[in-house]
């Protein structure tokens, strides 16, 4: 089943009892997402967090200039979210697209805060991962796009995403790095030819 993979993500964070377990899965509702379908869309007001059971989404919005700008990719396993906005009910400034075909387990943000306040488990749960993507991820990704050039970010993302480096198309990679398809190009030939050691 769908949830299998969904709680045993959860239970990589905290152990999760039977009984909340048994609640959460209430509220999860399966979605199909084909490619390029928005899944929220800057602007509005988000209500539902998801799980990615397979497929492949990413965040993004547009810069001053015109030119996308990809902040985070959340493939088959991961949870997707507008988070910011959805946690304070504003309209988020980002929009959540499926690069791939998708399937994923959408619940309701509102209706998952009353089971974090009724299942001390649950509560766990959210402590873990928001300490997680939020503190200790999010501040070293923060100071690598303050410090690193476009290069070393990229052979950081070949080492740390090597099979979703393969499944993006160039210009989603391109848009992530915050550099043009033809920039990336020319770092690819030079990896390639071994001018710059292998990623």
């Amino acid at each position: 089943m769908t949830t299998t993979a969904f709680f045993a993500k959860i239970r990589s964070y905290a152990p999760l009892s039977e009984a909340a377990e048994r609640a959460w899965a209430a509220l999860l509702r399966p979605r199909h997402y084909a490619k390029d379908e928005v899944v929220i869309r800057a602007g509005d007001v988000p209500t539902h967090y998801a799980f990615v059971v397979h497929g492949l989404l990413c965040q993004h919005y547009v810069g001053a200039e015109g030119d996308l700008i990809i902040k985070y990719f959340f493939p088959g396993n991961s949870i997707a979210a507008s988070v910011s906005a959805t946690m304070l009910r504003e309209p988020s400034q980002f929009t959540i697209t499926a690069v791939e075909d998708s399937l994923l387990l959408e619940y309701d943000y509102a209706a998952f805060k009353a089971l974090v306040a009724a299942h001390p488990d649950i509560a766990a749960f959210y402590i873990a991962y928001l300490e997680r993507h939020w503190i200790i991820e999010k501040e070293p990704m923060e100071i690598a796009f303050r410090h690193d050039d476009a290069l070393q970010r990229y052979r950081d993302f070949i080492r740390r995403e090597p099979d979703l480096h393969k499944r993006l198309k160039q210009h989603h990679i391109a848009a992530w790095l915050g550099i043009t398809p033809e920039s990336l190009s020319r770092l690819r030939r030079k990896i390639a030819f071994g001018r710059l050691g292998n990623p």
